[in-house]
């Protein structure tokens, strides 16, 4: 019996190989790559690797921040620490979302402060003593006091998807995809901050005595 070209005998199972997507390690650096492709989406405030763009805030108690294993670390302080953006961020009409974990601490590990046209606000994650969830503030109330009050369990060193959705007249929050917040502001509302975060205007995430990470945090225009 004669042994046919070996050549032609392996092109067969070449094809097999690379339609079935080809070894383990070319898997895994196609998986890198997607995941280098997908930051660089413009609509990223995070490039996962630096804090470009952004800037410590100097709250004057603020524990250390850094960027680590492409996340931002909130270190623990005496009070807030955070990180404030340093470029152009729009008043309205605009969808926030990011991941965030409390470390350790027991209280908002996730403080988003945001513009509302010429006003600002923030939504609290986990603050007074760990659960509340709501706004700060509305006509000087605070979110463990308002209409917005929302009482959530949440683990430590856990990721948590949040989305901020901003409009003319309402603001929403998800945790991981459940309604949190649904605010719809009454003709008489005033939005304001707390003195703690002022610093953090006009786009800023801080956390209270607390220490925090944050990640994949994306910015997108929406319509009215």
């Amino acid at each position: 019996m004669v042994l046919k070209n070996p050549v032609v005998l392996l092109i067969p199972l070449f094809v097999l190989i690379y339609c079935s997507g080809g070894t383990k390690k070319e898997k895994a650096n196609r998986s890198q790559t997607d995941n280098i492709v997908s930051l660089s989406d413009s609509a990223y405030l995070f490039n996962g690797n630096n804090l470009d763009g952004w800037e410590i805030t100097n709250f004057g108690t603020q524990g250390p921040v850094y960027v680590s294993g492409g996340s931002i670390v909130l270190g623990m302080g005496e009070g807030c620490t955070g990180i404030t953006w340093k470029k152009e961020f729009p008043g309205i009409n605009y969808k926030v979302t990011l991941e965030a974990k409390r470390l350790s601490g027991n209280d908002f590990f996730c403080g988003i402060t945001f513009p509302v046209i010429e006003e600002s606000c923030t939504l609290i994650v986990g603050g007074w003593g760990g659960t509340v969830v709501g706004l700060s503030s509305i006509n000087s109330t605070d979110a463990s006091e308002n209409r917005t009050t929302n009482l959530m369990n949440f683990e430590k060193d856990r990721w948590y998807g949040i989305t901020l959705i901003v409009k003319r007249d309402t603001i929403r929050a998800e945790i991981d995809g459940k309604v949190a917040v649904n605010y719809v502001k009454r003709k008489d509302d005033q939005l304001s901050t707390r003195p703690e975060v002022e610093l953090s205007k006009p786009f800023g995430i801080a956390s209270w005595y607390t220490s925090a990470e944050l990640r994949n945090i994306r910015l997108e225009r929406i319509t009215e």
